[in-house]
């Protein structure tokens, strides 16, 4: 007798599940496990194939990406040159940016790969997220543009003031990613740094040509040419920042979107400041385009104040000084009467304002957002160079040794530490001190450390040591120290 039809789908479904979650390969170092799921993240042109794998050292999905090259002699030709690239390509960190965390190259016999980890967005693109949004008959949300359009902008700025530029592209709304909390993400960074840096006997994995013709809207005029620079990207920013601001580009059947349709969009934009911040990135002169860094303080997306987000930056910069519910709990001693700031002006009355007036669970949401990374402090310097100069580290895992348990050797530690704690007690000889080290980062992981103080260890050498070692990013060494020195000072000095 045959299983009943609802029963046998289930069991379908569940062997299907297993089936993705079934692991198909181990990194060298066993920290990277490869699914048979696959994934789409647009990261960069010519992937072969891209999975969903697990990190096993921090519990995250991430991508595992794969490049074929069937010429293993023309590979190992080019090999040092390719390892540069990825090695540049590391060290690039910003918020709204996919993260390439880790490569090794793997060339048996007679072919090769190049593979690499990058960041998984589980949320999707913001083309789905848009076609989500229209399909349920909403229109976009004014503030929620403004915050997109600012992350965009903060990691576009980020990546053109390098040195020497990145250009991106291949921006489009299939290539930015949008996470639950509202973080935006820019995939597929890599496009014209990846393309270049291939060499011509290997670029037959490589597509550089734009293939969807749907997507062909995005790229201005002079897109290909020799004389392009970053106002590419400004234009296709242009487009993404019209199609997030309409849900949607209407190609009526075409193959392409047309100029018409765009007109119509840009015609259907009732925001007088918004039609001109778009249309000035979206000039065919790209000379006239304005920089990311400018676009940053257009009044259609100026809204937060300087002081604000500096104050804001720096509070979570310092918070591991601070209980995690300090906003809550001063609250309850402040008196919402008091003078919280006060204007004079001449022959004027003064201007105050008081505690009352301060919406203290806004506050707590604004750092909340500033903490994950939606209000990025890009306000302060006219530009950030970040030079990308050849790596000086030691070569990259070599996929024909066998796997060891070992972790990777000294990982750089990208999160900051966002709460410090720190407990010392005596061992039971009273010989030594214990040191039990709490952090906190700011994907709300924990680590926690644990060591044997001895008599010439100091503050410095210990933080020194645990940024060489990966277990805290190399910003949070001198604060750390700080932290430790004071902890130092409160045990020993204290009355046995």
């Amino acid at each position: 007798m045959a299983a009943p039809e609802p029963a046998r789908r289930g069991r379908e479904r569940e062997d299907e599940s297993e089936d993705e979650s079934e692991i198909l390969e181990e990194s060298p170092c066993g920290r990277w496990q490869k699914r048979r799921e696959q994934v789409n993240q647009g990261n960069m042109p010519g992937i072969q194939s891209t999975f969903l794998a697990m990190d096993t050292e921090e519990g995250v999905e991430v991508v595992w990406n794969e490049l074929h090259f069937t010429d293993r002699k023309a590979f190992k030709a080019h090999e040092e040159k390719i390892q540069t690239m990825f090695e540049q390509l590391v060290l690039v960190d910003h918020p709204n940016i996919v993260k390439l965390h880790k490569y090794w190259l793997d060339t048996p016999e007679s072919k090769a790969r190049v593979i690499f980890i990058t960041e998984y967005v589980s949320s999707g693109s913001l083309k789905q997220f848009l076609k989500k949004t229209k399909k349920n008959h909403k229109a976009m949300n004014a503030r929620a543009w403004k915050r997109w359009c600012t992350q965009i902008l903060s990691a576009l700025s980020f990546l053109h003031s390098c040195n020497p530029p990145i250009i991106h592209g291949n921006l489009t709304s299939d290539t930015i990613f949008i996470q639950h909390n509202g973080l935006i993400k820019i995939g597929s960074v890599w496009h014209r740094v990846f393309s270049n840096a291939i060499p011509d006997d290997l670029r037959s994995p490589i597509r550089i040509e734009r293939e969807e013709q749907r997507n062909l809207h995005f790229f201005p005029p002079e897109y290909g040419q020799v004389a392009d620079g970053t106002a590419v990207d400004i234009f296709s920013f242009g487009m993404c920042a019209l199609e997030m601001a309409v849900l949607e580009i209407q190609s009526n059947g075409d193959t392409r979107v047309t100029e018409e349709a765009i007109a119509r969009a840009r015609h259907s934009l009732s925001d007088p400041n918004m039609r001109e911040f778009i249309l000035s990135c979206l000039v065919l002169d790209p000379a006239c385009r304005p920089s990311a860094h400018n676009l940053l303080f257009h009044r259609v997306l100026f809204e937060v104040h300087s002081l604000k987000l500096l104050a804001a930056h720096c509070f979570i910069q310092h918070q591991y000084l601070m209980p995690e519910n300090v906003v809550e709990e001063k609250t309850k001693v402040i008196d919402l009467n008091l003078v919280m700031a006060e204007i004079h002006r001449t022959g004027r009355p003064r201007v105050q304002w008081r505690y009352s007036e301060v919406s203290f669970l806004e506050l707590d949401k604004f750092l909340e957002d500033v903490r994950n990374g939606i209000y990025p402090l890009m306000n302060f310097a006219a530009s950030r160079p970040l030079g990308l100069p050849r790596v000086l580290a030691p070569p990259p895992e070599d996929a024909r040794k066998a796997k060891t348990p070992t972790p990777e050797p000294f990982d750089v530690e990208t999160r900051k530490v966002v709460q410090m704690q720190c407990n010392m007690e005596m061992n039971e000889d009273r010989a030594q001190w214990h040191l039990t080290l709490l952090l906190v980062l700011e994907d709300k992981l924990h680590r926690q450390l644990s060591y044997d103080l001895l008599p010439t260890d100091s503050s410095k050498d210990l933080a020194t040591e645990l940024v060489h070692y990966g277990f805290i990013h190399e910003d949070d060494c001198e604060k750390l120290a700080a932290f430790l020195e004071s902890t130092f000072h409160k045990y020993r000095s204290a009355p046995p």
